[in-house]
């Protein structure tokens, strides 16, 4: 017997036929002997909804309302959920977050889990019922009902499982794993059976839609075993009930990882802009009077690059930001010129980022010549590079982002079983 958290996102859950489908999900897992605990998101397309009515009310909205609406799009799917396997004669019973409870700091709209007591819960698998959770949700210090952010459910799911010490996290989605890179661009890209907690984390933050980052990163702290599976696999099928080994893709320890590959994936993001500062001020400082005021303003700096004079005096300071924060960046730095004292800003939007990614590279060298030099043999230009001790990260032209991606996948051998 294993204790095991399940979570769905919104398509898993889209209709009443597919919540009856995630049902024989969780039943296979009961009827296993396991305790189980669900998770859902809410309806695919309701939160978006329900997102738009509070704007549509107001655009300067109460953070606090605001949460107290969008938070009911999960409720709606665990009563619906609790109901179904009600009727398929699993004792099961609906919980909103507060009730567990799931408490968080203050930040309305965007809260962090600050703590779960799983001794209910866990009080509950010893009485033989399921417990269905509403995920995204929580209740703040203000005694109010507070949600995660966007993708938060991926973060309840892991942060219940940290609490009740799961054996393993199941996350459902519509994807049937973590692939080399994304399928829709490579056809040749493979699904992963394991892929390190780093690497996980990595890929989610440079332009993988698997799992959000917010999730992979508390996996990795209390090192939750996760798996990617697919909702809309049959739950009857051989091996899906599989303990140890399921369908899909296990998130784990590094050290559980025998064969080791140099390169584990290639991950990109679209829509990245490129700002260069022109003749800045060589001084202490300067970097921080830049940037400060850009994170005051929310708007998220990636790739930094910096070039000085030779005399020293003066320096380029080039940098990018998400496409969508190119206008907010530059009226930023447009009230900061006098203090900061460059001649020019430039910005030009439509780049993408393309990065490779693995723990081997640890070890190996040569990763990032070999990366250079195929791009070099395909014309494709780079504009900006940065690295960390597993990935590679290279800033290019938009139009040449899937040409990038199916080389890159290649000259690593990512393409071969």
């Amino acid at each position: 017997m294993a204790r095991i958290v399940m979570k769905f996102g919104g398509t898993s859950v889209a209709d009443i036929a597919r919540i009856r489908n995630v049902a024989r999900h969780v039943k296979r897992e009961v009827d296993a002997g396991h305790e189980v605990a669900v998770v859902v998101s809410a309806m695919a397309g309701k939160t978006n909804e329900l997102v738009g009515w509070t704007r549509e009310a107001s655009p300067m909205h109460d953070a606090r309302e605001y949460d107290a609406v969008v938070a009911s799009g999960e409720q709606v799917t665990a009563g619906l959920l609790a109901i179904t396997l009600q009727n398929m004669g699993v004792h099961a019973r609906s919980w909103q977050g507060w009730q567990i409870p799931i408490k968080t700091d203050n930040a309305h709209g965007a809260a962090r889990i600050l703590d779960i007591d799983g001794a209910f819960l866990i009080k509950r698998f010893g009485e033989g019922q399921v417990a269905v959770i509403a995920g995204f949700q929580g209740i703040g210090p203000d005694n109010r009902i507070s949600t995660l952010g966007r993708g938060g459910s991926d973060t309840s799911a892991v942060a219940i499982a940290a609490a009740v010490k799961a054996d393993r996290c199941d996350i459902y989605t519509d994807v049937d794993g973590v692939y080399t890179t994304d399928p829709r661009i490579e056809p040749k890209a493979r699904r992963l059976a394991k892929i390190s907690f780093e690497e996980m984390l990595e890929m989610a933050s440079l332009g993988a839609k698997v799992l959000q980052v917010r999730s992979v990163e508390l996996a990795m702290v209390h090192r939750v075993r996760t798996f990617v599976r697919s909702s809309f696999d049959d739950p009857d099928a051989p091996g899906m009930g599989d303990l140890l080994n399921p369908p899909g893709t296990l998130i784990c320890d590094e050290e559980e990882i025998v064969e080791q590959q140099v390169v584990t994936g290639i991950a990109y993001a679209k829509d990245e802009a490129q700002i260069s500062l022109r003749r800045v001020g060589d001084r202490p400082g300067v970097a921080a009077g830049i940037f400060g005021p850009l994170a005051e303003a929310n708007i998220n700096v990636d790739m930094i690059v910096q070039n000085i004079s030779e005399d020293g005096k003066y320096t380029d300071m080039t940098f990018t930001v998400p496409s969508g924060d190119v206008d907010k960046a530059l009226a930023v730095l447009e009230r900061l010129k006098a203090s900061i004292g460059y001649d020019v800003v430039q910005s030009e939007a439509g780049m993408s980022k393309v990065s490779v990614i693995g723990i081997g590279m640890r070890s190996h060298a040569g990763v990032a010549a070999t990366a250079f030099k195929a791009l070099a043999d395909r014309s494709i230009n780079i504009r900006a590079i940065t690295t960390s001790e597993i990935k590679i990260s290279i800033l290019i032209d938009g139009p040449y982002t899937e040409l990038a991606v199916r080389t890159l996948h290649s000259v690593y051998g990512l393409d071969k079983q």
